[in-house]
């Protein structure tokens, strides 16, 4: 069961707080935290009670959605930007985002490509026609795709077969349907069984600027004690150790 790797962190949860308060906490989450969140929540609430109720999204949707005042008490970014505007609009109720994690970017494609196996030299193979990325300015993986890309100066050889996703997850998927014969999406994606199952990953070399995945807490949640006890057992050395199985590293 997934989510018996995070239990042996729960003795840390403040459960006597958890249980004379509301029960629900509204997450809005990063697209790629998809497949790391069941396990999470899973955890999570057997332990507390406290029910995790998770919207998905590409951050800058979900920073918008905040900002047009959406009711989410936690906000799990896939950067520090978009919760900085957040902080900026004094909105969250800490001068600075919270880090938790750390994201890496992969190049993924099917089991069945004839680009397999797979290596970075197929970004300009031929066969290569469409490449899709997240859109970079909503998406923090599809600006760490381009800045890799640049950094490894395929930039302009690849920027005319690049298809742009809304997030990264969907990205993924238009490698999965077939729509494009390779993707940049996150290690957290490709670990999901799903894609492990149907598809291979290589690490893209860290040319790009470091993907510092941060928090914040609604100042006007009226669960932010909840939040920041769960934003609290998220980064505990325990669950950070954790989190690597799902393609985060630790925040240090």
């Amino acid at each position: 069961m997934l989510a018996g790797f995070f239990l042996a962190a729960l003795t840390c949860v403040p459960c006597a707080r958890a249980a004379d308060s509301p029960k629900e906490l509204h997450i809005a989450a990063a697209a790629d935290l998809r497949s790391v969140m069941p396990a999470l929540t899973d955890a999570y609430e057997h332990a507390t009670g406290v029910k995790l109720i998770v919207s998905y999204g590409s951050s800058a949707t979900l920073a918008t959605q905040i900002l047009n005042g959406a009711p989410f008490d936690l906000f799990l970014a896939a950067d520090f930007s978009f919760p900085e505007k957040i902080v900026a609009a004094n909105l969250a109720d800490t001068g600075s985002p919270i880090p938790y994690a750390r994201g890496t970017l992969v190049l993924w494609a099917r089991k069945d490509s004839p680009l397999q196996p797979l290596h970075l030299d197929a970004l300009t193979d031929p066969r290569a026609k469409s490449i899709a990325i997240a859109d970079d300015l909503h998406a923090p993986f599809g600006l760490a795709a381009v800045r890799a890309l640049e950094g490894m100066h395929q930039y302009d050889a690849v920027k005319p077969h690049l298809v742009k996703a809304e997030n990264v997850e969907q990205a993924g998927q238009f490698a999965e349907s077939g729509n494009a014969q390779l993707a940049f999406i996150s290690l957290t994606v490709a670990k999901s069984p799903h894609m492990q199952e149907i598809g291979t990953y290589v690490l893209v070399p860290t040319v790009y600027p470091p993907i510092n995945q941060c928090a914040i807490v609604m100042k006007k949640s009226p669960h932010a004690a909840l939040a920041h006890d769960f934003l609290n057992w998220l980064t505990t050395p325990a669950v950070q150790a954790n989190l690597q199985r799902f393609g985060l590293n630790p925040v240090s």
